[in-house]
């Protein structure tokens, strides 16, 4: 079977055109990518380094200039990891149930921690990643936790904090929460 050279080249022409037009339909669709954790299960009773991961800048943006986890009821004993250039600061709230830990009564829990650059020149770029972390005891029942994440960009804010009605699917949320599934202990969950 012989091949003619003029639609070889044709066909593949064709198939470039539209490898183009899959590219630029792609480009054109708002960015999938949210705030998520690096792992997004954890055994319950544990102890869970909550690395959240931040891909890109909001929309419209360059830059992200802070970050404000909402920490999910549960999460206790919360401790921020300090990023060099960024200032951290924790808000506390009162506990309805105190507990002694260490010898001393805890009265209140971490419940937020916001990360803000220091200078323009701290921001997150919107051409790179990175992670902001905070360290925490987990519920002893298996369950959903909540990571609500604002960001703020230089330019807006996303408030990545939907959570769905039920289950834990954030399929069609557009600025969903980051879920941790917590498991029974023992049962393949990552301990950090």
């Amino acid at each position: 079977m012989t091949s003619n050279p003029s639609q070889s080249l044709s066909r593949c022409l064709r198939k470039l055109a539209g490898l183009a037009a899959g590219a630029a339909l792609l480009a054109a669709l708002p960015v999938a990518a949210h705030v998520t954790l690096e792992q997004p299960q954890a055994s319950a009773g544990s102890s869970y380094k909550a690395v959240l991961r931040v891909g890109h800048a909001c929309a419209g943006a360059t830059s992200t200039t802070a970050i404000t986890v909402n920490l999910p009821a549960g999460f206790a004993r919360a401790k921020p990891v300090p990023k060099a250039g960024w200032i951290t600061t924790v808000q506390r709230s009162p506990l309805a149930q105190p507990y002694e830990s260490h010898g001393r009564r805890v009265t209140e829990e971490v419940t937020a921690v916001s990360w803000q650059a220091a200078s323009p020149a701290s921001a997150l770029s919107g051409d790179f990643y990175d992670e902001f972390v905070v360290r925490g005891q987990l519920p002893a029942s298996p369950g959903i936790l909540w990571f609500k994440v604002l960001q703020t960009c230089d330019v807006g804010a996303a408030d990545w904090a939907q959570v769905p009605a039920t289950g834990s699917s954030v399929k069609g949320l557009p600025l969903p929460a980051a879920p941790l599934e917590i498991v029974p202990a023992g049962h393949g969950g990552h301990n950090h």
